[in-house]
This record gives structure tokens, sequence and C-alpha cells, in this order.
């Protein structure tokens, strides 16, 4: 064996190491989510076992249901998604685009707050909630939620507007189109691939966000995420039902990102092979 086929087989061999070190908390979960408790718990390990849908029955239609949880989970994502799109466009291409008097601290300031612990500013956040009365609210989870995706969704959205052309934007001011009507018919089509990345991320991050969710959230308004501790308790552990919510946890995740991926992959490369858009 030649050393190049050597070197390929040790690439090979390492990536399918990551791959499957990856794909083992997806397979397990799968796996349990189709088995009885007792075969769950059963030692050694059962590798052939009869399927059974029984978890996915009960944590669906059961007493202790979680299509409430996932009707919350998607209301608190897409407002969170398109309250904080709303908000992002118009201040990424205000930072990128035009010319005012303090550009550079707010640039800074929106950097500034992704570097903050979310646990260092947990409690503030409760206090105010709770004293407006939002504790365990949509309002009150989506406007916390905005306050760390819409600094993400800023600082993602500005490096798609530096990379259009300036040429563009005035050539459109010369035909006498308002600032407004060229954001909207020239300046956000070219950015449609990015808006999609964007899209997706604060989607992602707003689905899967369980620390101020487990805080915030009660009785009336409870994420899947937080459900899932539903399973759990000091007594026993429900594997096969903690397992099978984990499944439909990630299933709209997955289906994001396969539905998705066209415009991710688009929107990821678009900044690599534009430029020129600086001033």
């Amino acid at each position: 064996m030649t050393a190049k086929r050597l070197r390929v087989f040790a690439l090979l061999a390492i990536s399918v190491v990551f791959l499957l070190a990856w794909a083992f908390p997806i397979i397990w979960s799968v796996l349990n989510s189709l088995k009885t408790d007792s075969d769950v718990l059963a030692y050694p390990p059962k590798l052939v076992f009869a399927p059974t849908l029984d978890a996915y029955r009960d944590v669906l239609f059961g007493s202790g249901s979680i299509l409430p949880n996932l009707l919350s989970s998607v209301i608190i994502s897409v407002g969170t998604t398109v309250v904080t799109m709303l908000m992002a466009v118009p201040a990424a291409y205000a930072l990128a685009r035009l010319r005012f008097r303090g550009k550079r601290f707010a640039g800074f300031y929106v950097l500034a707050t992704q570097m903050l612990p979310p646990v260092g500013i947990i409690i503030p956040y409760f206090l105010v909630l709770r004293n407006i009365g939002w504790i365990d609210t949509y309002q009150g989870i989506i406007l916390i939620y905005l306050s760390f995706s819409l600094p993400f969704a800023i600082w993602l959205l500005v490096s798609y507007f530096e990379d259009i052309p300036f040429e563009m934007e005035e050539a459109a001011y010369l035909d006498g189109a308002s600032r407004l009507k060229t954001l909207w018919r020239i300046i956000i089509p070219q950015v449609r691939g990015g808006i999609a990345v964007t899209v997706v991320f604060v989607f992602l991050n707003a689905w899967n966000e369980f620390l101020f969710a487990v805080v915030l959230s009660g009785n009336t308004v409870r994420p899947v995420t937080v459900a899932m501790f539903n399973f759990v308790s000091v007594e026993q552990t429900l594997w096969a039902k903690l397992a099978a919510v984990s499944v439909l946890a990630m299933l709209p995740v997955v289906v994001l990102g396969v539905v998705a991926q066209k415009h991710i992959v688009k929107g990821l490369t678009v900044g690599a092979v534009k430029g020129g858009g600086r001033r």
C-alpha cells in the first residue's frame, strides 16, 4: 500500500470516527425511543429487540401529552424569528450602509452583547418580567429571546449588506427611488441568502434554548426543551419516553435544515464571492 493510500485510509478512518461520535446521541435516542423501558434498562444492552411505538403514543396522546409544549415551542420560535428579522434587517442595513455619529460604538455594542454570559443576566431579566407580570407568558419569553437573537441577527446580516456594491444603490437613487424603496426592491433581493441563513439560525437558537425557558416559563407556557424533564424524577427516569420526546424535539430542526439546506449553502458562500461594497 502506497503512502498516498495510507493517508486516504487514515483520513477516512478519522472521518468515520468523528461521524459516529457525532451521530451516537441521535442513534441512541432513536433506538431507545423504539424500546420498552425494560429493554432500555436491559444489561447488556439489547441490539436486537422488538420495536414498538408505545413511547411515542404515550408522550403524544397520553395523560402527559407534550403536544401543548410543542405548540409553545413553535409559537415562541416563530414569534422570536419574525420580530427579530423585522428589527434586524433595517438595523443591519443602517450599520452597513449609512454614515452616522456613534456608528462604530453601535457596532461594538451589538458585538459585545454576544459576549455576555446568559447566567449572569438571567436574574435581572426575571425580576423585570416578574414586576410587569410577564413571567410564564409568550410575550415575556419572546422579549427576552430578542435580547440575544437580535444582536446575533444584526451581526450576521451586516456582512451581507456590506458586500453589495454601492453603485447599485446609487443607480436606484438616480432613477428617483427613495431609500425605503431601494432597500425593499434593490438591496433585500440581493441578501435573500443571508436573510434565509439568519432566519434558520435565529429559529434554531430559539427552539433549542433551555436556560431562560426553564426560569421564565411555568405551567402555562412550557417549551418542549423544558417539558422533557417531566419524564425525569427522583424515583425513576422514563428513558423510552424521554428518548421519544428528544426525537420529536429534533424533528422540526432536521426538517428545517433539510428544507433550507440550499439557501444555507448559498447564503454562506455569498460573502466569500462578493466584495468591494464597503466604504
